[in-house]
């Protein structure tokens, strides 16, 4: 991974020094773009995913708070760069990840870059808790699910049963083990009805290979293979017992 950048600089020999200087000592940096304005980076920042702009205060056609504000919503981190330390406050209220006084020290650049680097990490990291569970189309019957630092693979077959906890669910597996993950019990529905998954309640959804006993009732009961008793519902009774015919 590289933080994808642009430099914000009216003047040409300042965007070169800086590009150098990150080209030679912030190699986790890529320079994606330049603007010598507000009006070009407005361009560019639209046009474009970045992590980090570095800009400079005072700019034609307006500042680097102009630009901010124009920009509205921003997923990007900012350094700024400037000669007049009286913006630093400015700077702060604009949630800049850094400042930077001119001439640039490479030393406060590289600690400028690592920590917005590590601004990055915390937010990937973070991201994966919310990563989307899906069938891995290359790997025949496993699943994805997420957790705090990447994801986990899973056995289809070691999958038990699904229960709804609201906007979360709960999978039960074979080895009395339990996973909560935040997507909803009808996304699991989708993904899983075709590899021998039945929906049996609205709040449960079933591995009909683990189903040892089925107990008569209005919509009944199912004793899956760890023992455990979920109930089915009258309306998906027949579909249920469609799977044992």
């Amino acid at each position: 991974m590289k933080l994808q950048a642009i430099i914000v600089e009216d003047e040409a020999t300042s965007r070169e020094i800086l590009k150098n200087y990150l080209n030679k000592y912030c190699p986790n940096v890529a320079v994606v773009g330049e603007a010598s304005n507000v009006n070009e980076a407005l361009e560019i920042i639209r046009l474009t995913t970045l992590d980090l702009v570095f800009l400079d205060v005072e700019m034609p056609y307006g500042n680097a708070f102009d630009l901010l504000e124009k920009v509205g919503d921003r997923s990007f981190e900012t350094v700024f760069i400037t000669a007049y330390s009286e913006y630093a406050i400015e700077a702060l209220n604009a949630h800049a990840s850094y400042y930077l006084m001119k001439p640039i020290a490479i030393d406060d650049l590289i600690k400028a870059v690592d920590y917005v680097w590590d601004i990055k990490q915390k937010e990937e990291a973070l991201q994966h808790q919310v990563l989307i569970p899906e069938i891995i189309k290359n790997i025949e019957g496993k699943i994805t699910i997420p957790q705090q630092d990447g994801f986990e693979v899973l056995s289809n077959a070691d999958i038990l049963y699904c229960k709804a906890d609201d906007n979360y669910t709960e999978i039960y597996l074979k080895n009395n083990k339990r996973k909560v993950v935040s997507k909803t019990l009808k996304y699991f529905e989708e993904a899983l009805t075709d590899l021998g998954f039945a929906r049996v309640h609205k709040s449960y959804l079933v591995n009909v290979n683990h189903v040892v006993k089925y107990v008569k009732g209005k919509g009944g009961s199912v004793i899956l293979s760890n023992g455990a008793e979920v109930m089915v519902s009258a309306s998906k009774k027949a579909a249920l017992l469609s799977y044992f015919k």
